[in-house]
């Protein structure tokens, strides 16, 4: 008896889980990802509807801090800093908040992006930027609040704010000709000693040409500063490709170097790794 109530009891246990009823969330969830300039921007936050209420004035009342829509935080994030109303804004996630007033708002970056709604202790020392924003009357009505990123150039866009009959616009700034410039400089300066052992990881990993996987290896162990040595991964690679080129005595030469560097670093896999090699290649 006691085995078919502790069975009966699983089961209503299972079909209660299983029973769960979903239905559509009153402010569903919203991302936006878009790249501006060379800097990705993205926003998450949920989006209520306005139903035939008045929002601004009176749902949303004028002179206090707003959540910026519904339940967790409204959040942009920047992949590179960008400048807001000339102040520099860090990479990184913030907050949305506002404080609506029927001629002005302020709209306020947070550093701290996981509360639900409002601060509970709300920081000065966590605001990154404030600035005063003049609403702007819409013509159309717009019925679920929406966060969107307009105004787009190689240099700049709007993180645009709408709801009801009113929309807020603030300008950012991104650093593209910076980017643009630093990725051109690195392309004209030529593969690093990185790019070349990727390229011989390949070549070797995917049982391509050996010699070129071979060539490619020699230019990144020769990229060293002068006073540096080679990579022992680096070294580590190149052994494996003399090896299966038919090249053993080479192969030990480069592994012994390897494991130094490994030892050096304490690194056991990888003396493990070239002592096992050297033994194999070792063998008559």
């Amino acid at each position: 008896m006691k085995k078919i109530f502790i069975l009966l009891a699983i089961a209503i246990a299972n079909f209660a889980v299983e029973a769960q009823v979903k239905t559509p969330q009153p402010s569903p969830k919203s991302v936006l990802n878009q790249v501006v300039g060379l800097t990705d921007v993205t926003v998450e936050y949920s989006r209520p509807s306005a139903k035939g209420r008045v929002v601004f004035g009176d749902l949303v009342p004028f002179g206090k801090l707003w959540r910026t829509g519904a339940n967790a935080n409204s959040t942009v994030s920047f992949s590179e800093d960008v400048v807001v109303n000339g102040t520099t804004v860090k990479k990184g996630k913030y907050a949305i908040f506002t404080l609506p007033k029927a001629d002005m708002w302020e709209v306020i970056l947070y550093t701290t992006t996981d509360n639900w709604g409002l601060p509970e202790n709300y920081d000065v020392n966590k605001v990154a930027v404030t600035l005063n924003v003049d609403p702007i009357m819409l013509n159309n009505h717009v019925e679920s609040f929406t966060i969107g990123i307009n105004n787009l150039t190689n240099d700049s866009a709007t993180l645009d704010i709408s709801w009801e009959k009113t929309m807020v616009s603030v300008k950012f700034e991104v650093p593209t000709q910076k980017a643009a410039m630093a990725s051109i400089a690195k392309v004209l300066a030529g593969p690093t000693a990185g790019d070349y052992f990727s390229s011989a990881q390949y070549y070797y990993q995917s049982n391509g040409d050996l010699n070129k996987a071979l060539e490619y290896v020699n230019k990144a162990v020769t990229m060293v500063k002068p006073g540096e040595e080679a990579p022992y991964w680096h070294l580590r690679l190149k052994s494996l490709i003399q090896a299966k080129l038919g090249d053993k005595k080479g192969a030990i030469e480069t592994a012994k170097l390897s494991l130094a560097g490994a030892e050096k670093d304490g690194n056991g896999d990888y003396v493990k790794m070239n002592n096992d090699s050297i033994k194999e290649w070792s063998k008559k």
